[in-house]
């Protein structure tokens, strides 16, 4: 273990005529010699605009019935005026949405929903019975005996006892608030991760279930990135409030991996539409409530990384791009999780947010905003054209060996008015979204065009088989030929016309140009399931099966106004310029000449599910590109190097960096 280390904290500074220097302020917090020691070093450049015409605001300034609690200067990312009003008529728009709507009960994780409903029932005016219900005894009670009958358990039920406590605990009964104390403080005498539970012992694990009474533990030991932050923060804030040391120096060591993981390796749950909001909730109660300098410093770079690789995902109301935990519903603007969530810092959305997702209750009382360049950056307001390379670690990175190399490596490039991304790896991945592009729409934000290979609409998974390559605006992807169809998802509102065998979609400012490999005219089919038939009223499900070939597949150009001037113009250039070479298709090889000039080649590999991909002429060596966070022109709009801990993003005349240190190891049991 390391021990006590500086702080070094970089705070930007505007000069009277707009530039910006920068000013270096070293703290060393008041801890414990024997605390976990890490370093978070912090760079934030943000251009500013003359006295007068922009002021900077803390973001405690809510005018809540709850102020979130105020945070060290040094620990904060200041936002202009008018971002902070923006922010707060977004808050309003989401209090009024859960304004008088049924809390739920209390039962299992019900909280998760249950206790968010509450608190903004709270925020909207509703405290009696709001705090009435934050205060009532669990339908499982009994269990609890040992935490005097508060529910410390499940993971997503920590979430809120930890804002329910330390926010909202001013408005509780006394001796409920003692309640929960004193449980928490028997809950935190040792790590109760995995301790037998007083009543089940080890659980039963050939029932049904994420009980006490199936896993048997003192708190909900499942492994995923969301339900884990929400079991180690939150035994960490219990264990720091009680003085319980031993644990807090445990879990502070813990958190600290964490996050060092974030800044050397990536995160194992990246870019989740349906998760990554749950992960950045879970630290704004780390931000918010711990005391730890250096603990609360570890949650500011947690939550600017979270915030930052989510503002690569999100565009206009949508998260795009390859996504991992992808459960197939987040293809239209506002139909993921993550960028319900994330609505509230980047706004820049068409269409109204129709469903603000229930952990906004941990944004609107934090005193946490992203840095300006992060917000830049999700506002997509950097030089385009631009491509990045991405990788990610295997699920469960803090296993032995599984930070040795990335698992998966993404490209995504973004054109004008469009973002395009895919994803690879050796093997397949059932909630994997391999492919996704957003396309501007005016009216409502975004146009998806997503393409699988499996189920009756646009769902996730990389199955067997499937292989991509991409190249900027140039994508492949082939697999041997079954009886498997591909589905095809576009908009009601987009023109589709088939000219010389190429499949031609109109966006309404973005173009594509899809040439089948091996599969026959596509048919579109009904979605069969109601809800999701809802959820997809304005898309079209296309269906193709693959004719008589080694291989099938499709190749994909996308044009724009600024690369072919009109939609007629890049068709032509389609028909007269781009070049597909299928002669080595028996040996899954395929060929693409683009319009203006660059190609791709994909050679599918039989021995696992990693091709081999030249672009341009070059071939794209996967052991040589490690870099979580890679453009290929120039220096934005982010960059993180592989191991290296230093992330930077540079978006809309603003720049932000900051650097993590590694932890001593980044394998810990869990």
């Amino acid at each position: 273990m390391k021990g006590l280390s500086k702080v070094s904290s970089w705070v930007a500074i505007a000069s009277l005529a707009g530039g910006v220097l920068a000013c270096r302020a070293n703290t060393t917090p008041n801890v414990s010699p024997s605390t976990v020691g890490p370093k978070v070093s912090e760079l934030t450049l943000n251009a500013t605009p003359a006295p007068g015409t922009t002021k900077l605001v803390a973001a405690e300034n809510s005018g809540l019935p709850i102020q979130p609690i105020p945070v060290e200067r040094r620990l904060r990312n200041p936002w202009p005026s008018e971002w902070e009003q923006e922010f707060q008529q977004r808050a309003k728009q989401a209090i009024a949405f859960y304004q008088g709507k049924k809390y739920g009960n209390n039962k299992g994780e019900n909280e998760k929903r249950s206790y968010p409903y509450a608190m903004f029932d709270f925020l909207a005016g509703n405290r009696d019975p709001a705090i009435a219900f934050l205060q009532s005894e669990d339908k499982q009670a009994k269990d609890n005996q040992h935490t005097a009958g508060i529910d410390y358990y499940y993971s997503f039920t920590l979430k809120g006892q930890m804002r329910k406590y330390f926010l909202f605990g001013q408005f509780l009964d006394p001796a409920y608030k003692q309640r929960m104390f004193e449980g928490a403080k028997n809950w935190t005498k040792q790590d109760p991760n995995r301790r037998p539970h007083p009543i089940y012992g080890k659980g039963d694990d050939s029932k049904q279930g994420w009980g006490p009474e199936v896993r048997g533990s003192w708190v909900d030991n499942r492994n995923t990135d969301n339900l884990r932050a929400m079991r180690e923060i939150s035994v960490y804030l219990m264990a720091e409030e009680t003085g319980n040391e031993a644990v807090r120096r445990l879990y502070k060591q813990k958190l600290h991996r964490y996050v060092s993981a974030l800044y050397h390796i990536g995160m194992g749950e990246w870019d989740s539409e349906n998760y990554h909001g749950h992960t950045l909730a879970a630290y704004l109660n780390l931000y918010d409530f711990a005391k730890d300098p250096e603990v609360k410093q570890l949650a500011k770079a947690a939550l600017d990384w979270l915030s930052a690789t989510g503002a690569v995902k999100y565009y206009h109301g949508g998260f795009g791009g390859p996504s991992k935990r992808d459960y197939g519903k987040g293809n239209v603007v506002f139909g993921s999780s993550a960028a319900r969530l994330l609505w509230l810092y980047f706004g820049d959305a068409t269409l109204p947010n129709p469903e603000p997702e229930r952990d906004s209750i941990h944004v609107i009382t934090s005193a946490y905003r992203p840095p300006k360049a992060v917000v830049n950056l999700a506002r997509k307001q950097f030089a385009k054209p631009t491509e990045l390379l991405i990788t990610h670690p295997t699920y469960e990175n803090w296993k032995p060996s599984r930070s040795d190399q990335p698992a998966y490596w993404e490209t995504t490039f973004f054109g004008q008015t469009y973002h395009l991304g895919s994803v690879v790896s050796s093997f397949k991945d059932g909630d994997v979204g391999p492919f996704k592009l957003m396309a501007q729409n005016s009216q409502r934000g975004v146009d998806y065009f997503v393409a699988n290979t499996d189920g009756d609409r646009a769902q996730p998974g990389k199955n067997r088989g499937d292989q991509i390559g991409q190249y900027r605006n140039l994508m492949i992807w082939l697999r041997p030929a079954s009886d498997t169809p591909f589905f095809f998802q576009v908009p009601k509102s987009a023109k589709a016309e088939v000219e010389d065998g190429v499949w031609f979609f109109q966006f309404e400012n973005t173009w594509l140009a899809v040439s089948p490999i091996n599969l026959q005219p596509y048919e579109e089919v009904a979605i069969a399931n109601k809800k999701t038939a809802e959820l997809y009223r304005q898309e079209r499900t296309l269906k193709s099966v693959p004719g008589d070939s080694a291989y099938t597949g499709f190749t994909l150009e996308v044009g724009e106004p600024a690369t072919h001037g009109r939609y007629q113009q890049f068709k032509q250039a389609v028909k007269n310029k781009s070049q597909l070479n299928l002669s080595r298709l028996p040996q899954g090889t395929v060929q693409l000449r683009g319009t203006t000039g660059e190609t791709l080649e994909l050679r599918h590999n039989p021995q696992n599910e990693l091709p081999t991909v030249v672009r341009n002429g070059t071939v794209y060596n996967w052991e040589q590109h490690l870099d979580l966070y890679k453009p290929t022109e120039g220096n934005g709009p982010i960059s993180l190097g592989w191991k290296q801990g230093r992330l930077r993003v540079v978006a809309g005349n603003s720049t932000f960096e900051t650097q993590v240190e590694a932890a001593d190891t980044l394998e810990v049991a869990p």
